[in-house]
């Protein structure tokens, strides 16, 4: 069946009237290498150091380093799919996690996705995970005790809200068991724990998990898990994102308390991530700037 003119022209005014241009700029580049959890992208001149990139199948990456020719990203989960010549595109953002009250009672890796099966987090803010820390004439002096219910150690080397506290020795002699009882010893204390795992065994975490919920410590504690098994750069955020997770209660007024399980795997992980990444090796190859982060 034919169309009458006057037909035809009022098809082609509705399609103009209702013609919407869309210019949409993305600045991408290209996989040059990838392996070991590190790509080299080349073509992003305008990347920033610390920003988000987004690769193929909805992987992330985080820039490391800037140099003349190309950058180094550090791949946040798997990157066995990722091949050369792949598109890179830049988010224009920096690596940010969930915060909040849906957290607490809650196990998630270090970019704040949940990992125990009890559903997605309930949060509407997020922060990133390097963010400026307060100045000192911001910060409180430590005036209020934290109890760890050691008494050996609230007697002879007491522990305050706001303080750094290290606790070092050899394998197997129980840093891990002071750390969670301390995190079981602030129920009804109105303290906001924050377990930290880094590089420990699955199982280990696993048991530590159980503990918590035995003892119904879940009720005020977000655990923060990177296992042995995970790549180097997410046992790298691992603190930030613990950190940043923490310092939204803190802004609110709240206390926190927030355990490292432990920080040598983290330099550990740093040092991997480095020497991949061709940085100068110092002393036992690790790089210069270990002491900053």
């Amino acid at each position: 069946m034919a169309m009458r003119p006057d037909e035809i022209v009022a098809v082609l005014r509705r399609q103009i009237e209702e013609f919407e241009s869309k210019l949409e700029v993305e600045d991408l580049g290209s996989v040059l290498m990838v392996g070991d959890g590190i790509a080299r992208v080349y073509g992003l001149e305008k990347a920033l150091a610390g920003e988000l990139l987004e690769f193929p199948e909805g992987v992330f990456g985080m820039v490391l380093n800037l140099e003349q020719d190309n950058i180094g990203v550090v791949i946040l989960g798997p990157y066995e799919h990722i091949k050369e010549g792949d598109p890179v595109k830049r988010t224009g953002t920096v690596v940010q996690v969930p915060v909040g009250e849906g957290l607490i009672g809650r196990v998630v890796n270090p970019l704040g996705q949940p990992i125990d099966g009890k559903g997605p987090i309930k949060s509407a803010k997020s922060r990133p995970i390097e963010a400026q820390a307060p100045g000192v004439i911001d910060r409180v002096s430590v005036h209020q005790p934290l109890q760890t219910g050691l008494k050996a150690i609230d007697s002879l080397v007491p522990i305050g809200r706001g303080q750094r506290e290290l606790i070092i020795g050899d394998r197997q002699t129980g840093k891990t068991a002071i750390a969670v009882d301390t995190i079981l010893n602030q129920k009804d204390q109105d303290v906001i724990c924050i377990y930290v795992a880094i590089g420990q065994k699955a199982s280990t975490v696993a048991g530590v998990i159980d503990t918590f919920a035995t003892h119904g410590a879940l009720d005020y504690t977000i655990v923060v898990s990177a296992t042995a098994s995970e790549p180097s750069p997410l046992l790298y955020i691992a603190p930030y994102a613990g950190v940043a997770m923490a310092e939204e209660f803190m802004y609110e007024g709240k206390d926190v308390l927030i355990i490292y399980d432990d920080l040598t795997k983290h330099a550990t992980a740093y040092r991997e991530m480095s020497l991949l990444l061709r940085r100068p090796p110092g002393r036992e190859a690790f790089p210069g700037d270990v002491f900053y982060i």
